[in-house]
């Protein structure tokens, strides 16, 4: 039996229990005071048994993951016991059976993958963790001093989830300094408050972006048995609780609540439905691998680059990346538009690298390439994205610019094809996705002069000749988008076209190797540029070509990108996702 008075509850009940003694021995207490005292007292302590038999889990585990205990007379029972502490959980030596449950829903409800623990721990509260997570979940603990018991050392040695464990012993302020520089980043962060460093550590978890997009800090015994809030307190620990409990409160970067949680719980194996006797348990059923529509959509632990990302598609399509887990390099020619984004990033707290390459050039991408291995160690994700577009009529487009076009749009990449696609034959897997264009889609001669009988020189700010207006604003807008119609770009819709089949090359050549190549052809996509009132005329073309009424908005490019990127889409290669709003279809 736990002491009491290691719980806030039990610290009341500790106090009113000698006060109810006092009042029994002296007979000037009136016995209306020692009714009171009495209430107050069962409230107090029914609290902790109450709290524990509503959040104890009544499942049984597999005998694997607690081994019977040697020399212990109660056998099976034992186990069974020990299990159901394990679920129910113990952490940092206080028997706390509500919160070992309370951890499990936390990394159930966030998906987490990576945990970090730091505070002194108890093994089967780290088991009752560990086997809430995938079979690729990781938990780093974290302990000035090896704090496992005997019997909790055997219960590691025997789970089959301590492989997801990993207990660092030592200061744990150089244990956080060698997680920041193996670029580790966590989805739960549990800190034990009572400790004396608590609050640095949790001000370089904050500072160094240890937590990962949408990541969960939970800190454990902010109450100090209600130490916390009372006057006069001279203990240290108390006193740096306290500190740390109005560090949190006043850092804007969180958000603090307080509930209670409920989940439903998976079918169980062995589940009987009555109802439905014909209920077929398959992949369907239980999910490949075991893993449900949105687990597969993850992208945790993948490492991703995504070139042209300092603006425009390229940037939305590395916030997506990010936002699904994966760790993104952004690479654009202008060094400061990469920052830019990996600086967005970061707020987000997504693992970014900027990184400045031309694609047209071999060593720029073997570049390029080679520092992201050496920073994350491999490449999973290589989204292709960086492209221009000069336009002229055709029998006016010359040789140096036909070759810009294609060294960037179609050699460049074919270059970030084959670099990356070597690190991901080596490995066994490996998403490609290629940037094309709806502009390979559309039949261009039928519409080459709508744009001279689209444009009225009285429509514009500042009237020029209608020859002068047409060619200025399409080699304003044509850098920034991609086009079909009306313009004149026989360079670009060539190179686009050359991207596409590039794409079923690879990807029908590549596939029974583990890698998959896909591509996407967005359409017009909307960007401030082609707000201003000189182009109006234009976007009103445009928008009478789109059965869908509007342009595309970079976000409506995210969810293919990721959906490409990630295990869902593993049954696809080769194939050219056009996201035009239906354009190419008129």
């Amino acid at each position: 039996m736990h002491n009491p008075s290691e719980t806030l509850a039990g610290h009341i009940a500790e106090n009113l229990l000698k006060a109810k003694e006092i009042a029994l021995d002296d007979s000037r207490v009136p016995e209306q005071l020692r009714n009171y005292l009495q209430k107050a007292l069962d409230v107090a302590l029914g609290l902790d048994p109450y709290l524990a038999a509503m959040a104890t889990s009544k499942r049984k585990t597999s005998p694997e993951h607690i081994p019977d205990i040697p020399g212990d007379a109660e056998g099976v029972e034992s186990r069974v016991r020990l299990q159901e502490t394990g679920a129910s959980g113990s952490l940092n030596g206080k028997l706390f059976s509500q919160e070992g449950q309370i951890f499990r829903m936390f990394v159930h409800m966030t998906r987490a993958r990576k945990i970090l623990l730091i505070g002194t721990l108890k093994g089967y509260s780290v088991l009752a963790v560990a086997e809430e997570l995938p079979d690729d979940g990781k938990i780093f603990a974290c302990a000035e001093a090896p704090c496992l018991g005997a019997n909790s050392q055997e219960a590691f040695d025997h789970s089959s989830d301590s492989k997801k464990i990993n207990v660092r012993v030592g200061p744990v302020a150089d244990t956080l300094e060698a997680l920041h520089a193996e670029d580790e980043y966590f989805d739960i962060v549990f800190i034990d408050a009572d400790q004396r460093n608590a609050v640095q550590y949790y001000s370089f978890v904050m500072d160094n972006h240890l937590l990962s997009m949408d990541a969960v800090i939970c800190v454990e015994n902010t109450l100090m048995k209600g130490q916390v809030y009372l006057e006069n307190v001279s203990d240290e620990n108390v006193l740096a609780v306290r500190k740390l409990n109005s560090v949190i409160n006043s850092d804007p970067r969180v958000e603090q609540s307080g509930l209670s949680l409920i989940r439903r719980r998976p079918v169980p194996p062995d589940a009987v439905i009555e109802s439905k006797a014909g209920v077929v348990r398959d992949n369907v059923f239980w999910g490949r691998r075991r893993r449900r529509v949105l687990e597969r959509l993850r992208l945790d632990g993948r490492v991703a680059y995504v070139t042209g990302a300092g603006q425009g598609i390229g940037r939305a399509f590395a916030h997506a990346l990010g936002e699904a887990g994966a760790q993104v390099a952004v690479v654009d020619l202008v060094l400061a538009k990469a920052e830019a984004v990996a600086c967005e990033l970061s707020l987000k707290g997504i693992k970014s690298l900027a990184l400045a390459a031309d694609v047209s050039k071999p060593e720029d991408v073997q570049r390029m390439v080679d520092a992201i291995v050496a920073r994350w160690g491999t490449v999973h994700i290589a989204c292709n994205n960086a492209g221009i577009n000069l336009n002229s009529a055709s029998e006016e487009t010359s040789l140096e610019e036909w070759d810009k076009t294609f060294n960037v749009n179609l050699r460049g990449l074919f270059l970030c094809c084959q670099a990356a696609g070597r690190i991901m034959l080596n490995q066994g897997y490996g998403k490609i996705i290629n940037t094309a264009s709806m502009a390979s889609l559309i039949d261009i001669p039928i519409k080459t002069n709508v744009h001279r009988r689209t444009f009225d020189s009285s429509l514009i700010t500042h009237p020029k000749s209608e020859a002068d207006s047409c060619s200025g604003l399409q080699q304003l807008v044509l850098t920034h988008m991609h086009f079909p119609h009306p313009q004149k770009q026989l360079a670009y819709n060539a190179s686009k076209a050359g991207v596409v089949k590039l794409t079923q090359t690879l990807g029908t050549e590549w596939i029974d190797r583990g890698v998959k190549v896909n591509c996407i052809s967005p359409g017009i996509v909307d960007t401030p540029l082609i707000r201003s009132r000189e182009l109006q005329p234009l976007v009103r073309s445009w928008l009478a070509n789109i059965p869908a009424g509007r342009l595309a908005h970079p976000t409506d490019l995210q969810a293919a990108v990721v959906y490409l990127a990630s295990e869902a889409s593993d049954y696809m290669t080769g194939h050219n996702l056009v996201i035009e709003g239906g354009q190419s279809l008129w």
